[in-house]
């Protein structure tokens, strides 16, 4: 069975991704997500610098 991204396990056919959305649609299966590992803290300064970086770049730079 092949791995998504994060490491999670998926159906290898289109028809049994689909079965196993409708199953977690309608509350039969549960749905197994992995938090990314990522502090919430440098998360938020994460999203903090960058718009702090854009703001001091001048427009042509960041074109």
């Amino acid at each position: 069975m092949p791995t998504a991204p994060k490491g999670q396990k998926r159906p290898a056919d289109v028809i049994d991704n689909a079965v196993k959305v409708m199953r977690i649609a309608t509350g039969e299966e549960t749905e197994d997500v992995q938090d990314d590992r990522k502090n919430a803290a440098a998360k938020e300064l994460g999203s903090r610098g960058g718009k702090k970086r854009a703001a001091n770049m001048s427009p042509e730079r960041r074109a």
